[in-house]
C-alpha cells in the first residue's frame, strides 16, 4: 500500500523556511572561514613569537574573536539604525569603540588618512580632465 505525504503550510511558509535554511547555511560558512581566519593568524603569530600553542586555547581564541566581531557587528547595525541610516558607515565603526580611547583615536586618524586620500584622488582627476585639451 503506497502512503502519500501530506504537506501543510502554504508556500510562502516553504520558501521562508528555504530562505531560512539557505542564510543558516550562510551564517555556518561564515562562522568557519572566520575561525579558519583566526586560527591560522594564531599560529602564524606563535611561530613568529617562537612560541607553541595548544589547539585548545586557539579554538577558544578564534571562537571569541567571532563572538566579539558578532557584538560588534550587532552594534554597528543599531548605531545605523539610530542614525536613520541603512548602510554603516565609518563614523559608526568610531563610536563603537569609544570605550577604547587607543583605538578611538587610532580610527580617527585612519579615517582621516582615508580621507585625505580620497580628496587628493579627487583632485588628481580633477586635474587630469582639464590638462586635456580638444584637438
Amino acid at each position: 500500500m503506497a502512503t502519500d505525504r501530506v504537506v501543510c503550510g502554504s508556500s510562502s511558509e516553504i520558501e521562508r523556511g528555504e530562505e531560512q535554511e539557505e542564510h543558516d547555511s550562510e551564517a555556518r560558512l561564515l562562522r568557519d572561514r572566520f575561525r579558519l581566519s583566526a586560527i591560522s593568524i594564531a599560529e602564524s603569530e606563535a611561530r613568529k613569537s617562537g612560541m607553541e600553542i595548544s589547539k585548545v586555547v586557539v579554538s577558544c581564541v578564534a571562537d571569541l574573536a567571532f563572538k566579539f566581531t558578532e557584538g560588534l557587528a550587532k552594534d554597528l547595525q543599531i548605531f545605523a539604525r539610530h542614525a536613520n541610516r541603512k548602510c554603516v558607515n565609518m563614523e559608526d565603526v568610531i563610536l563603537s569603540a569609544h570605550r577604547n580611547e587607543h583605538i578611538s583615536s587610532y580610527l580617527r586618524s585612519f579615517s582621516n588618512d582615508l580621507k585625505a586620500n580620497a580628496s587628493e584622488r579627487k583632485r588628481t582627476k580633477e586635474t587630469r580632465k582639464n590638462d586635456k585639451t580638444p584637438i
